[in-house]
């Protein structure tokens, strides 16, 4: 059998070069909503699914095969490099991850040891691997960005308003920046190892972060952000940079060597552009509307691809993952929509 050929549209668009289609890929494209991920799931623990090689890359390959999406993104979680470095985390359903030790002091952040990917998530890179055989279309690393991980690591688990995270940053200076220089040195160092494993592309998720105005992300984040995109530019893989919330945020977020920004459903194109945003632009459908009549959905990503098409450079996606209500026929339709349309109609 004749080997599909390869679909760079993906990286393309991220360097902001012209393509023949809109690319597309979903976050959380592997997932609940799929009949075949539960079966998979209902075998295997979360991190089962992680330390599995062949049953990692079979579910971030499945939502290519059956979409036929642009990009596939590794299976994974962002707490999965803070396992081995000591932090005592478990995903728990219906919740999230939880955290048993949470940091509370200089000490705390002290004992974490450094990640050592090939010898701390050799399963990780063996998937990445499998998968460059595998796929016709670029693989996305990832990993989270370190104040997210640290607002898991301080509160013990999700929260709603991140009080201990700042209130943490706000009142032990020398603690907090110790934290970021421990997860800046982590996000760095897993996102290499991965890009060496054959990543070709990486998306740094900073879910959680919008929690902060802009001066206080100006003063305690930035300096990080700065430093690990600095740093992943040496590798001329293309960056992604994601937030829930984080409108307020862009301009702070353009003046980073990063190479795309991923906007979710609460500030459009237009409006990323009119504030000064020069990345490409990655985005934005509220995943909502994946419940919502073909109708409505059909006109609202119209309406971004619009927008996202004005300038070089649009990715489309959702606007945050995509959850377990949806159903995998509704995004087979809207990818043969985006994949079908044309500038200016």
């Amino acid at each position: 059998m004749t080997a599909k050929p390869f679909n760079d549209t993906f990286l393309k668009a991220c360097r902001k070069e012209a393509t023949d289609h809109i690319p597309v890929w979903y976050m959380r494209q592997a997932g609940r909503y799929q009949p075949e991920y539960r079966a998979i799931r209902a075998k295997h623990t979360f991190f089962e699914m992680n330390y599995i090689p062949e049953v990692c890359a079979e579910v971030t390959r499945l939502p290519v095969e059956q979409l036929g999406v642009d990009a596939a993104i590794l299976f994974a979680d962002i707490m999965t490099p803070l396992k081995p470095i000591g932090v005592d985390v478990n995903i728990e359903s219906g919740i999230g991850p939880v955290i048993a030790n949470p940091v509370e002091s200089l000490a705390d952040v002290e004992r974490l040891s450094d990640l050592d990917p090939e010898t701390h998530v050799p399963y990780i890179l063996e998937s990445i691997k499998i998968l460059r055989q595998q796929l016709s279309v670029p693989l996305i690393g990832f990993a989270g960005a370190p104040f997210t991980l640290a607002s898991y690591m301080i509160e013990g688990g999700p929260s709603k308003h991140y009080h201990k995270t700042k209130s943490f940053m706000y009142t032990e200076p020398v603690a907090w920046q110790a934290l970021m220089d421990k997860l800046g040195d982590l996000t760095i160092t897993y996102l290499k190892a991965q890009i060496r494993a054959g990543a070709q592309a990486v998306q740094v998720f900073d879910s959680w972060v919008g929690a902060l105005n802009d001066e206080d992300y100006r003063t305690f984040i930035a300096p990080v952000m700065n430093r690990i995109f600095s740093a992943l530019r040496q590798t001329d893989v293309p960056t992604i940079y994601f937030g829930v919330g984080t409108g307020h945020l862009l301009q702070e977020w353009n003046r980073l060597p990063v190479d795309v920004v991923g906007l979710d459903w609460r500030t459009s194109i237009t409006t990323a552009r009119e504030l000064g945003v020069t990345k490409a632009l990655q985005g934005n459908l509220d995943p909502t509307l994946l419940l919502a009549p073909w109708e409505k959905l059909e006109s609202k990503a119209q309406e971004i691809l619009a927008e996202g098409t004005k300038k070089p450079g649009f990715i489309f996606n959702l606007g945050h993952g995509v959850f377990p209500d949806a159903k995998v026929e509704t995004l087979q339709k809207l990818t043969q929509l985006i994949h079908s349309y044309k500038t200016g109609q």
